[in-house]
């Protein structure tokens, strides 16, 4: 009756787990997203680190002022043997090298990527206390950074670690007003689950260039879960916008607002000339965006925002474009409107403006986390309680 897992699921709960939800550890933790999504889905934070204090601030006020699960540092400093015990492990670490924003300089040579390696040395640190269940999330272009050698070191590297594989992506649009779509990986101790490297369909949530990297990578452990997400959006942008007065000083002057406008392509101008002509008003967003050495302005009208992202690394702010009666008014979003389009609306935001963009643009979308919870994570255990009876 040593295994965490044993004795967490026969009612002997484990140590240094203060509430009766499911035991997990955050890392890179962020402002707390991956938390507040998965304490409404039967599991509880038993401990988070992340490197920014910026970060942890929003957490804490959030949470609670300095919240005793939180540890702030470096996660290549975290001492293994002070951890609790846990049935999962989360990881969403860096993803600004292995996006085009980072030049795309890879798990290895990136300066913040490589740091998922500082959690796999954690995992390796836990030896028997590792949880029987790891969760990864990054962008999409970790599958193919570096032709696709950087995904599948980090697959082996949790074979390595007696985890079996899975994987998906979900674009949060199916959920929230917002195109965000991430990569997940799910690893699976093999103890409790056999492979099955079975042939996998093409979807939505494994689309052709995954299912091809499963299937050319047979070396790989894997053990694929059969998945089906209906998309439960019922919000456009319009719903999700607050009510700023047209007076207040949050919109741009007229000089400053009409110079993003002079950006835009013919094609996006025609598209701000339409909504400026309605009798109502509509609402679009706007980036900025270098096309052939020039700053261009594009606008987006179909009531879904752009992707959430952290004002540096050539990422621009995203810009609200409000039009209508023959006017029209630009802003940036608020830090309200950008929780609400990470599905987070009531998180406590007592930070400036910016440090608000910074978190939510590198946090996870709230209902894509529960969704995972509901559908992948909880089943995984439910089998794994059944295996133990």
């Amino acid at each position: 009756m040593n295994d965490p897992v044993q004795l967490y699921l026969t009612g002997n709960r484990l140590e240094k787990t203060k509430k009766s939800g499911l035991p997990f550890m955050e890392f890179f933790a962020g402002i707390g997203l991956v938390r507040y999504a998965l304490e409404r889905q039967e599991w509880q934070a038993v401990y988070a680190n992340d490197i920014a204090a910026d970060k942890e601030q929003m957490y804490c006020d959030h949470f609670g002022s300095k919240d005793s699960e939180f540890d702030l540092g470096d996660i290549h400093q975290v001492d293994a043997n002070k951890l609790p015990q846990a049935l999962l492990a989360t990881a969403s670490f860096p993803c600004t090298d292995l996006s085009l924003a980072g030049a795309r300089a890879g798990l290895n040579k990136g300066k913040q990527s490589s740091a998922f390696w500082g959690f796999i040395d954690i995992l390796k640190s836990l030896k028997d206390r590792r949880p029987p269940l790891v969760m990864l999330e990054n962008v999409p272009g970790f599958l193919t950074s570096h032709k696709g050698k950087d995904f599948h070191e980090a697959l082996q590297a949790l074979n390595n670690l007696e985890y079996a594989v899975d994987t998906f992506i979900i674009d949060a649009m199916d959920f929230v007003p917002q195109s965000r779509k991430r990569l997940f990986i799910i690893g699976k101790k093999k103890l409790y689950f056999d492979p099955n490297p079975q042939a996998i369909e093409e979807s939505t949530l494994r689309p052709k260039a995954l299912t091809s990297f499963i299937h050319q990578h047979p070396d790989i452990t894997w053990n694929i879960k059969r998945l089906h997400l209906e998309p439960k959006r019922t919000d456009l942008l319009n719903d999700i916008i607050e009510d700023v007065p047209l007076n207040s000083k949050l919109w741009w002057d007229v000089k400053r607002a009409s110079y993003l406008l002079s950006q835009m392509s013919p094609k996006h101008s025609t598209l701000a000339t339409e909504m400026i002509a309605q009798k109502k008003w509509s609402y679009g967003t706007v980036f900025r965006r270098v096309r052939n050495g020039k700053s261009m302005a594009e606008l987006r009208t179909d009531g879904i925002a752009g992707c959430l992202r952290t004002p540096k690394g050539g990422s621009a702010k995203q810009i609200l474009f409000k039009a209508g009666f023959g006017r029209y008014h630009i802003r940036l979003l608020t830090a309200r409107e950008c929780a609400r389009l990470m599905g987070a609306d009531d998180f406590v935001l007592q930070v400036p403006p910016n440090q608000a963009y910074f978190g939510f643009g590198d946090a996870v979308c709230v209902p894509v986390i529960e969704w995972i919870a509901k559908n992948y994570l909880n089943p995984c255990i439910a089998e794994i309680s059944d295996k133990l009876k």
